[in-house]
């Protein structure tokens, strides 16, 4: 069988969002394999039919040593390993897995695109230069006739210079999809109050502290509102948030931090509102698409990749990156409005229907493979 080999960072960031693109590769007939730092989800992995090789990388470093080292370690494996095709994950490893795939000969590439945080979101000269800088790298040294990019929002595919509509060789995608049957829609709590959950990684480019701010804001002002957190920090990530400052928050009156979950459709199940008021763009959140297969309602922020699934007055309310005052006002007008937020639940499970599946996106990156291997 032909081979696909997968570059991400973690195997537990593969774990939770990849799986589909392994199904794809089966489906595509490839024999696939992930190439990822290894902790506790090669099992997980192992189960879908993939062969992992481990790769030690610090992903907090982001200096050249450590970057030529990731290089060499990269070039060796694909050269013993000598894939068809290689699928890139997220920024880091598409320029330096890009670079690897390029001296060990590897032409066929996919450049997955999740998300390209404040530079998808910021504003001003120094921010319109790092995106040009980017797009000049990724469609330059690491482009090719043969490299395709697989993205989640039309909003990343103009930064880098694509029509979303008509660009040959690129796929958009609904994120890694959701599946619609394990996250059912179910009937909303009672109200008052408004339950309000954030699901992610505890980081403040992911808007925690705005949530919580919004959440003390509409409290003051008499609205009967609880947030709850789910997520716990991420140690290798500089925008991480302290424990103890989720901790002090958790002690908060009506704000509560939970840590991980493991089962995301009961806090949906358990809650009215999915939110996510993301500080930078996103790829397009897995955290939205369980929310809204689940039936309810999506308050977040006016980013790429939020703004993607979310409709303004849709499927929930856009609210203005780092505005917290904004958050609480449209918590506030939820709260006080039990039919638009039932109706906003509905509509966001039809927009999951309607493109946004797991078998939607496996069929989408499945083609993409085959005409890739064909090329």
């Amino acid at each position: 069988m032909p081979k696909l080999v997968f570059i991400a960072t973690e195997d537990w960031f593969f774990a939770s969002h990849f799986l589909p693109m392994l199904r794809a590769a089966r489906q595509a007939g490839f024999a696939p394999c992930v190439i990822c730092r290894v902790r506790s989800h090669r099992a997980v992995i192992e189960a879908e039919g993939a062969r992992v090789i481990p790769l030690e990388a610090d992903r907090g470093r982001r200096d050249i040593g450590q970057a030529l080292s990731v290089i060499a370690q990269l070039r060796r494996i694909l050269r013993a390993e000598e894939p068809d095709i290689v699928h890139l994950i997220a920024l880091w490893p598409i320029a330096l897995g890009g670079v690897a795939a390029r001296l060990a000969g590897v032409e066929r590439r996919v450049a997955a695109v999740t998300g390209l945080g404040f530079l998808g979101a910021a504003t001003g000269p120094r921010a319109g230069a790092a995106r040009l800088a980017m797009r000049l790298f990724l469609r330059g040294p690491l482009d090719g006739s043969r490299v395709r990019f697989l993205l989640e929002n039309p909003d990343d595919a103009r930064l880098l210079g694509f029509d979303p509509g008509s660009a040959r060789r690129v796929v958009i995608v609904g994120g890694a999809g959701v599946d619609p049957d394990a996250y059912a829609p179910g009937p909303l709590p009672p109200l008052p109050p408004l339950r309000v959950a954030v699901i992610a990684r505890m980081l403040w480019s992911k808007g925690i502290d705005i949530a919580v701010e919004a959440t003390r804001l509409a409290r003051a002002d008499g609205a009967r509102i609880e947030l709850s957190l789910y997520g716990e920090p991420d140690a290798n990530n500089p925008k991480t948030i302290p424990k103890d400052q989720l901790e002090l928050w958790g002690r908060e009156p009506g704000i509560s931090w939970r840590g991980r979950t493991q089962d995301a459709a009961a806090v949906w199940r358990a809650h009215h509102l999915c939110c996510l008021p993301s500080r930078g763009g996103e790829g397009l959140p897995r955290t939205l698409l369980e929310g809204a297969s689940c039936g309810r309602a999506v308050l977040t922020s006016d980013v790429p990749g939020c703004r993607a699934l979310v409709r303004d007055g849709v499927e929930g309310l856009l609210v203005p990156p780092g505005d917290a005052a904004a958050l609480a006002r449209a918590m506030a007008a939820l709260a006080g409005d039990p039919e638009r937020l039932a109706r906003m639940g509905e509509a966001a499970r039809r927009r999951v229907l309607s493109g946004f599946t797991e078998r939607h996106v496996i069929d989408a990156v499945a083609a993409m493979y085959r005409e890739l291997g064909e090329s």
